[in-house]
């Protein structure tokens, strides 16, 4: 069953939390299902999601210039850890903002991932 991009970005945008819980997988993991993905199987860090999503029908876009891409409702992106961390990010697109336990200000979630810019790839359904 293909991905309703809207379902999954309203569950995105409606359990969005004030601050990052540090749940984001958990909440992209419940909004893909929101948006009817069944996931028999799923990854427990954030970082590992790539094959994941490739598997329920994603496919990798190369993005060179991510400030000034044109996201689409449904996009999402996993962001490897940085020196200290250990789980990484993911985050998906709702339209107008990424979102992943929280509502980001850019697909980076906070400004440990600015500063050190571990790579990325960006996903699309």
């Amino acid at each position: 069953m293909p991905l309703d991009t809207e379902k999954f970005a309203k569950r995105l945008r409606d359990k969005a939390e004030p601050q990052s819980l540090g749940k984001c997988a958990q909440y992209v993991r419940l909004a893909l299902e929101a948006g009817g993905t069944k996931l028999a199987t799923f990854p427990g860090h954030a970082k590992d999601y790539g094959p994941t999503l490739r598997r329920i029908g994603y496919s990798e876009i190369k993005v060179e210039n991510p400030g000034m891409y044109k996201f689409m409702t449904g996009d999402i992106v996993v962001i490897q850890p940085y020196a200290k961390g250990k789980s990484g990010h993911i985050a998906g697109y709702d339209g107008k903002q990424w979102i992943s336990d929280f509502k980001q200000r850019d697909f980076w979630s906070g400004p440990q991932y600015r500063k050190h810019k571990p790579s990325y790839a960006f996903y699309r359904p």
